[in-house]
């Protein structure tokens, strides 16, 4: 234990020194805080607004909002302002003739402009036809109430609490991708520096003095623990950037024309959003999937990079091994759109793709024994392919000259 306790503090100190781990762990939370933030700081910083001329062949009364303006001209003025309107103070210029409506500019429109031109258009459209068929407009503001659905969830007590599928999508999707890009990332760096020490001969040296299977443990135990430690400072950082952002850019924009009341009503919704979701549950199976997902799958990089001489004969191995974790993010959405049917329940218990199904599954509900079974499998593969890795570990990474396939692999298992 003492010998394998050397190598990943050897396998930490390395890897935590490198300006690659230092700028990525700063860099990422700088991205995360920006995707959490920038929405909010442009939603509340009122854009300007952009004029839109508008010529008309009949009456056709489109509303101003706080997007657009749009200014009625004469019929005279249509064709110069189209012909000069990279000059003229008009963003866009919308020609209503009869049934056909056209939008000129100097420029590409934006797809939020067109959009809110084209609803405003297709609801006068509406209201016109209905006023022609006799349909007088108190019928109309009545037939055009909205409504609020509220979803809730009724637990085995028969208490409901509030359901919110879109944040439910939003950390089921987040969850996945985060344990998909963390074993693709950490696995991988296995692998390369599996590849590093065989070809510089450095692993001759160790394993001199300790075993095969204790230097391949040592290694992606290291990298676990380099991987935990940059998603916790990640997870800090990502907090502390986020608070520091909200005081400097939302402090005039939002928290100065917030009334106290206001601040308390979002709070409110905001604990009202994640209230059906059980957060702490999904933070501790992420970091479950997270570290048993790694073992797993590093272990058979490690396997990989020790049967091969350079990185780009990894080719043939890696396709079917990371075969199974590709599907699984490829699939994420299909499976939130139907988190409980049945390509959703195999694909969380298998262990190849449970990481990722699972961590998609959790925001939506999901039953205590699947998730016992899904982890009980999971380390039970674990230790299954380690064993194995461990097998063709201990010849490969002596091996050199000799390019290995699939079936010299199998080889090296039954030794």
């Amino acid at each position: 234990m003492h010998k394998i306790w050397l190598v990943i503090k050897r396998e930490f100190l390395v890897r935590v020194r490198k300006k690659s781990f230092v700028i990525m762990t700063f860099l990422g939370p700088i991205l995360l805080a920006s995707i959490l933030i920038l929405p909010i700081y442009l939603a509340n910083n009122s854009q300007e607004k952009r004029n839109i001329a508008v010529g008309y062949q009949k009456d056709f009364q489109l509303e101003d909002n706080e997007l657009l303006n749009f200014v009625t001209i004469p019929q005279n003025e249509v064709d110069s302002v189209k012909f000069n309107i990279k000059d003229s103070p008009y963003y866009a210029l919308l020609i209503i003739r009869d049934n056909t409506f056209s939008l000129y500019s100097n420029q590409q429109v934006t797809l939020n402009v067109t959009s809110e031109i084209k609803r405003q258009i297709e609801h006068i459209l509406k209201l016109n036809n209905l006023r022609s068929l006799g349909i007088d407009n108190e019928t109309l503001k009545i037939a055009e109430q909205k409504i609020n659905l509220e979803t809730k969830i009724i637990n085995k007590e028969g208490e409901s609490t509030n359901s919110h599928s879109e944040v439910s999508t939003g950390i089921g999707f987040l969850g996945g991708i985060l344990i998909y890009m963390f074993i693709f990332m950490y696995g991988t760096m296995v692998m390369r520096g599996v590849i590093e020490e065989k070809t510089s001969r450095i692993v001759e040296v160790m394993i001199s003095s300790l075993r095969p299977f204790q230097l391949m443990m040592g290694k992606i135990i290291g990298v676990a623990l380099v991987g935990l430690t940059q998603f916790l400072l990640w997870i800090i950082f990502t907090v502390a950037l986020s608070a520091l952002a909200e005081l400097v850019l939302l402090n005039d924009a939002f928290l100065a024309t917030s009334s106290a009341e206001n601040q308390s009503i979002i709070i409110t919704q905001i604990k009202s959003f994640t209230s059906g979701i059980n957060l702490i549950q999904i933070f501790l199976s992420f970091l479950f999937y997270f570290i048993a997902g790694y073992l797993m799958y590093s272990s058979l990089f490690a396997a990989v990079g020790s049967a091969v001489d350079a990185e780009a004969d990894t080719q043939q191995f890696i396709l079917p091994v990371t075969l199974p974790l590709i599907l699984s993010f490829i699939l994420i959405q299909p499976i939130m759109d139907n988190p409980e049917g049945s390509l959703a329940f195999w694909l969380s218990i298998i262990p190849f793709t449970s990481p990722v199904i699972m961590m998609v599954r959790l925001p939506f509900g999901v039953e205590n024994w699947e998730i016992i079974l899904s982890m009980t499998i999971l380390v039970s593969t674990f230790i299954i392919t380690t064993w194995l890795a461990g097998k063709i570990y201990r010849i490969g990474i002596l091996m050199y000259g000799k390019k290995a396939n699939i079936r010299e692999l199998l080889k090296w298992i039954r030794y």
